[in-house]
């Protein structure tokens, strides 16, 4: 049984409900605040992070080459957006009217040059540039939702850290420290939420296990119990009221029923849930918000787009991987599961939703959203039958929008064909420390109960970035 299969008894069994907090993965219970009537409202501060597994082209998405060679601009042209001067692909007919809600980066960069999804996955979501184990030291870097659950964890939901879906399929997609929380340990790793065969585009998509607690009542009682004891014995001195209020935040966190009601999906109206798209990339979109609203800080959405129906190659984590005929994915300028044709105006609809949808909703001010893969693509098309792009690290885009970022700005600059990046680079390091700072997280706290003592991430956040 892992640790992601607890049932209720076992988990009321690990010393009572305040343990909840110390070692289920995700479950960090933190303190957060209601609006004046005691409703759910949205985190202090959470973030969407949505990465395009497997590198999506920079030059077929988000700098766009149009007067370079047909070998390096490929098939598609850009078009107008909201802000002027701002061109992304034609295919991004609904994100082109939300331009002025994002900031663009066109100089994100893997100093290493890491061109492997493995190593550029890790050290993007860990926030560094090279692996520890280069440097002599234990490669047990936490990733960027376990210190967001550390430092600003959830009271209102069991879950801080959340991932929507877990990578599966071959191990290059998937890195090495997704599963767990670094040196931070298992309670702050992500709960995974779904699968190929059970996402939120499914009508028997079911919630996790983690939220399964059975009767109310039951827990009730306990809660009633374990209060009557702690009147006598624990609250008698200041570390057993500490632990009693422990049980106390992690029984409401159990007992409030947004977090369960976060994964009814029936309960958003038809129009919304078509506007994001009736995708698994557009629902877990939509699934993201609705678990923002719920109080979880940190939830990394799997940029899978589906698989076309009559292509059904890939595992649910690398849509964006579009190599072409040389690995046998098809075209990646046509319409099946590898191809833009079929995943640009997936991500179109789905982001563009989103991001309309928070801005409606007055959440975007306090939601950060992060939209990019864990590198880039060449700038040349590979000579091959179906044509393709092979991993390019130097040079890739990201999207930021929320939490104070300026809207309809670009930051950074790369050469004439997407190749390497001409000014403001940014690296894995200053990507994390904005993101930290946008979730105000202080960059260099102590980090756990060892003795280790290392920097959150030796980043500076891209503070030009907030206006």
């Amino acid at each position: 049984m892992t640790d992601f299969q607890l049932n209720r008894r076992q988990a009321l069994l690990m010393g009572g409900l305040g343990a909840l907090s110390l070692g289920m993965p995700g479950a960090v219970i933190g303190s957060d605040k209601l609006d004046a009537q005691g409703n759910a409202v949205a985190s202090e501060k959470s973030c969407i992070f949505i990465l395009l597994c497997g590198g999506p082209s920079q030059v077929d998405t988000w700098d766009m080459k149009p007067d370079a060679p047909a070998s390096i601009r490929g098939p598609y042209r850009p078009i107008a957006t909201k802000v002027p001067g701002m061109r992304i692909n034609e295919m991004h007919t609904e994100l082109a009217k939300q331009t002025d809600q994002f900031t663009l980066i066109n100089s994100m960069t893997h100093p290493g040059s890491i061109s492997n999804h493995f190593d550029a996955m890790h050290n993007l979501l860990s926030g560094q540039s090279a692996k520890r184990v280069q440097q002599g030291m234990p490669d047990d870097q936490p990733y960027l939702g376990s210190f967001v659950a550390k430092h600003r964890p959830s009271e209102r939901n069991l879950v801080s850290n959340a991932w929507l879906i877990k990578c599966v399929g071959p191990p290059v997609f998937c890195a090495p420290n997704i599963g767990i929380g670094g040196y931070l340990g298992s309670a702050y790793a992500p709960v995974f939420v779904g699968s190929a065969e059970n996402h939120p585009a499914m009508a028997t998509f079911k919630s996790p296990e983690i939220y399964d607690f059975g009767n109310a009542d039951d827990l009730n009682r306990r809660k009633n119990l374990l209060a009557n004891l702690e009147s006598h014995k624990l609250d008698r001195d200041a570390q057993g009221k500490d632990w009693s209020d422990l049980r106390v935040k992690a029984y409401e966190a159990m007992t409030r029923p947004e977090g369960r009601q976060a994964f009814d999906m029936s309960r958003e109206p038809t129009k919304v849930r078509e506007g994001y798209g009736m995708h698994p990339l557009g629902q877990n979109l939509l699934l993201a918000r609705r678990m923002v609203e719920s109080g979880v800080r940190f939830v990394t959405v799997n940029g899978w787009a589906g698989q076309a129906t009559h292509d059904k190659q890939g595992p649910p984590s690398s849509s964006w991987d579009m190599h072409g005929g040389n690995m046998g994915m098809g075209n990646a300028f046509g319409d099946g599961s590898y191809g833009m044709g079929f995943c640009l105006p997936r991500l179109d609809q789905a982001l563009a939703a989103l991001l309309a949808d928070l801005k409606d909703r007055g959440m975007l001010k306090n939601t950060l959203v992060v939209c990019m893969g864990e590198f880039g693509r060449t700038p040349n098309i590979l000579t091959q039958v179906p044509p393709g792009r092979q991993h390019w690290p130097s040079c890739f885009s990201a999207i930021m929008a929320g939490c104070g970022i300026r809207g309809g700005a670009v930051y950074g600059k790369s050469d004439k064909h997407a190749a390497y990046v001409e000014s403001n680079p940014v690296r894995p390091e200053e990507m994390a420390a904005t993101i930290y700072h946008a979730l105000d997280i202080p960059l260099n706290p102590p980090q756990n109960n060892s003795g280790i003592s290392r920097p959150i991430t030796t980043g500076k956040p891209l503070l030009e970035l907030f206006g």
